[in-house]
């Protein structure tokens, strides 16, 4: 007999689980999209979205997934045949290379696997080799959403500035961003994306882009080629409201995203960080227990683990097997893996991944690990003891 009756949980590392007070943000009636009330919100969401993003850099409000800001971060900046470096660990730094070869950029492409981060000499190398300077801009992801890596983007700044290379410094924060730190102007990032339905609690359908000096600079120098809609330079400087959003603006995610940022300023963007630490933590203790006794293992080396999300092996049909008895039985449903494995391959089944962003505590956290426990159990699969007794013990110590 099922257990899973009940609220269900999403231990995904996105879409995040939206807190109650941005569900009832959302559910009102249509606003005035011209002037009053929305104009007010808009602009404190943008004043407390930068702070967020640690910069005193504007933002651009985009109806978009990430996959979109992708894309708008490269159209104000790059022409058909500039260069792009783009040192890719995991899955999505090839998604935003397809997407700047798609705009006809030449890519240069550091390949360093699913379970490495972005190593800051291997870029060096590259961008000494770029006599000509004609790379213009480096794209990095902080942390992969498929693999759990983190990567050191305040490195990445050093090299580029000790090389005396021009090129813009692009960060992906799509899957870190109120998660794990990131500091956008003390780490000399030039363009930072991020999206609303991960550390950001709010669902799916608006991106942000913030744009430093250096970087708009660059956009002016393309005239009128950018694309109308992804053109960053009406949003930045509206003549009129509707041009930050270029069109209607999306009413019902901003009030979602007010709420949202609003917990954030309650809390503290230190103590949120602090908060993802603590359980992240929670979370790897309990797996280096449960691999002490079987097959299971986290993908990503320590000192590159995000506090965002785990990526985990158990190898063969295990994690599909699992993943299928937490959702059924117990109401958890977990992220499956993705790009880890070919299709079809022996391990296809073998990957699956544990969101703990946003909008998430401790008794979330425990419970999840819980019911991971008792599906490691159910479904016969070997694993270490005790593995809730040590994640509880790091939550008890905070």
């Amino acid at each position: 007999m099922s257990l899973s009756n009940g609220r269900p949980y999403i231990a995904i590392p996105g879409p995040s689980v939206p807190p109650e007070s941005v569900i009832r943000a959302m559910s009102r009636g249509s606003v005035n999209i011209y002037e009053g009330e929305v104009v007010d919100l808009t602009l404190a969401c943008e004043r407390d979205l930068s702070a967020v993003a640690r910069t005193t850099a504007p933002v651009a409000i985009y109806i978009s997934n990430g996959h979109g800001l992708w894309e708008a971060a490269l159209a104000n900046v790059l022409s058909p045949g500039d260069a792009v470096l783009v040192p890719a660990t995991g899955r999505f730094g090839y998604g935003w290379a397809e997407n700047a070869r798609r705009l006809g950029a030449e890519l240069r492409m550091i390949d360093f696997g699913l379970a490495s981060p972005i190593d800051p000499e291997r870029v060096r190398e590259v961008l000494r080799d770029d006599a000509d300077h004609k790379i213009r801009a480096v794209l990095a992801v902080h942390v992969d959403t498929a693999t759990g890596v983190r990567s050191d983007i305040a490195a990445l700044r050093r090299v580029l500035d000790e090389e005396g290379h021009p090129a813009l410094l692009m960060a992906d924060t799509i899957a870190s961003l109120g998660c794990d730190r990131f500091e956008m102007d003390a780490w000399g990032v030039d363009v930072l994306l991020a999206a609303s339905q991960k550390g950001l609690m709010t669902p799916p359908g608006i991106g942000f882009l913030w744009v430093n000096d250096k970087a708009r600079a660059v956009r002016q120098r393309l005239g009128d080629t950018v694309s109308p809609y992804w053109d960053w330079a009406p949003r930045l400087d509206p003549q009129m409201f509707y041009h930050r959003f270029g069109g209607t603006a999306p009413t019902h995610h901003l009030y979602a995203l007010r709420a949202a940022l609003d917990l954030i300023v309650d809390e503290g963007i230190e103590a949120v960080w602090h908060r993802h630490v603590v359980l992240a933590d929670a979370v790897r203790a309990a797996c280096t227990r449960w691999g002490e006794g079987g097959p299971l293992r986290m993908n990503a080396p320590e000192g590159a683990r995000s506090n965002a999300v785990t990526c985990l092996y158990l190898g063969q049909d295990r994690a599909d097997r699992l993943r299928a008895w937490t959702h059924a039985q117990a109401g958890v449903t977990l992220g499956l893996g993705i790009g880890m494995a070919e299709p079809g391959s022996p391990d296809a089944g073998g990957w699956f991944r544990i969101g703990h962003m946003g909008h998430v505590n401790a008794h979330m956290v425990l419970g999840t690990l819980a019911v991971i426990e008792a599906g490691l159990t159910a479904c016969d699969i070997p694993h270490g003891d005790a593995a809730v007794q040590v994640a509880a013990e790091v939550c008890a110590a905070g």
